[in-house]
């Protein structure tokens, strides 16, 4: 890895690479025929009601997400995904200001349009996620970080700077908890001096980080820490931990999906490689131990191939920087992320009707607006004064469908503690003033007679195996329910 040759003259070649990919996205995102996910929509959901947190996750998503839409004036599905490229275009940038801090111009233009084509980033731009609003504060914390490390090198403090970085990573709690990984190994980096900011300098940027992770930890804590908790349950460890060699070998084949075939490889050769420079050896230190954390997680109990994503900022900067040496191999990582980037959002224009075989290949997000379509229609045929679903999937999309509908729209009562933020925030309380419609998918059934039930059978997409069950109920069918 060379050292750097000169951090001027990258921006406008990175603007104009990273700018076009940012355009391409925004045209076809406005034609993709992909509805919203579940939790697309219930983000949105969230953005209703402002807080310093939410069931399963922190609020930035929820924010940003209200902040669109206000500003369009419309709650569609492509403003609610619109900061998506947006957010990945800023995150680009400021990789490329790392890069050229430290490995020079050409490699920072190279990095930019790297990350730009990242495959998770083109799932990214499509999909609106908590990981893609993470990113840029994340991103903007570890170009603070090591601008913080140089001032110490040359003798000097930066104070606006450190608590900059501080709220910027802040803001990345504030999306994600995730954000924390790299927090904990930049502390574990300051134990060797040559890694470490000046003393005050840290303090500010820990007061800053403070200042902002503080009021959704105290939301938490007024919320019956409702979402650390959730974020605990998702690692599965409550109900028993194991051995599961295979869906440790299917995480690791997924990174090389998430990050690129060629990259992922390169970043573990970038971290072995004995002529890396020490600041460029951060980089590894700020992500291969986060990918090998996860990697632990999904042996003991399953991981989520996303849920490494936090590692890829650093790992991107030093995986193009070592690849920068060896062009070749960087031009195929190119051609192959770039063809990713443009088949993704073409095949989302056509998620309704292109198929492999006889299913269609991003059923998962095609059929959810239909079914809750169905739902609402058949509520108003019957004479429903309300919709009372029991599943998490099917009331995401229900909300969000039928927004301007005038239909209330429930969870069932749970038994129990809530398992998700409808039946937090949205169970069913009584008091309709007629019958309530309550939909079900499996055994489950409401425990009163019904006045009426029937079967739904939902269209093409990602409930066409599915049958569900509908029960027009009375208005008291939870009343008194153990």
């Amino acid at each position: 890895m060379r050292a750097p040759g000169g951090t001027r003259g990258w921006f406008l070649p990175a603007l104009a690479i990273v700018g076009a990919v940012t355009a391409v996205r925004v045209v076809l995102l406005a034609f993709s025929r992909a509805d919203l996910f579940v939790d697309e929509a219930q983000y949105w959901l969230w953005g209703q009601d402002l807080a310093w947190g939410y069931y399963s996750k922190p609020p930035l998503i929820a924010w940003v997400i209200r902040g669109a839409t206000e500003i369009a004036g419309s709650d569609a599905p492509f403003w609610i995904r619109l900061p998506a490229p947006l957010f990945h275009a800023v995150t680009a940038l400021v990789l490329g200001a790392v890069g050229a801090r430290l490995a020079g111009t050409r490699t920072a233009v190279a990095v930019a349009a790297a990350y730009a084509t990242l495959p998770m980033v083109t799932v990214g731009s499509l999909l609106i996620s908590t990981d893609t609003i993470m990113f840029p504060f994340l991103a903007a914390a570890l170009a603070g970080y090591l601008a913080l490390l140089d001032a110490r090198a040359a003798g000097g403090r930066r104070p606006a700077l450190a608590l900059a970085t501080g709220l910027a990573l802040g803001l990345a709690f504030l999306a994600k908890y995730a954000a924390v990984f790299p927090l904990a190994l930049a502390i574990l980096a300051a134990l060797r001096p040559g890694l470490r900011p000046a003393p005050g300098d840290a303090l500010l940027a820990l007061a800053g980080f403070a200042a902002l992770a503080a009021p959704n930890l105290a939301w938490n804590a007024a919320n019956g820490m409702a979402t650390l908790s959730h974020t605990v349950d998702n690692t599965g460890w409550r109900g028993g931990i194991g051995l599961d060699l295979p869906g440790l070998l299917r995480f690791v084949a997924e990174q090389a999906l998430v990050f690129g075939p060629i990259l992922l490889p390169a970043l573990v050769l970038a971290a072995a490689d004995g002529r890396v420079p020490r600041r460029a050896g951060l980089l590894a230190l700020l992500s291969l131990p986060i990918v090998g954390l996860i990697a632990v997680q999904a042996l003991l109990s399953g991981a989520n191939a996303n849920w490494a994503a936090s590692a890829y900022l650093a790992g991107t900067v030093l995986a193009v920087a070592w690849l920068a040496e060896r062009p070749r191999w960087l031009a195929a990582s190119f051609v192959i992320n770039g063809a990713v980037a443009l088949a993704l959002p073409l095949l989302a224009t056509r998620a309704d009707t292109i198929r492999w075989g006889e299913r269609l290949v991003l059923a998962r997000y095609v059929g959810l607006d239909e079914l809750s379509r169905q739902i609402l229609d058949l509520a108003e045929a019957e004479g429903a004064r309300a919709v009372a679903a029991n599943e998490r999937a099917v009331l995401a999309a229900l909300f969000h469908t039928g927004r301007d509908r005038g239909m209330p729209i429930h969870a069932w009562p749970p038994e129990g503690a809530p398992r998700n933020h409808y039946e937090q925030r949205h169970a069913y309380a009584g008091g309709a003033s007629g019958p309530v419609l309550a939909i079900s998918r499996g055994a489950a059934a409401p425990p009163c007679v019904p006045l009426r039930s029937g079967r739904l059978t939902p269209g093409p997409g990602a409930y066409a195996r599915s049958r569900f069950t509908w029960w027009l109920v009375p208005p008291d069918c939870w009343e008194g329910r153990p």
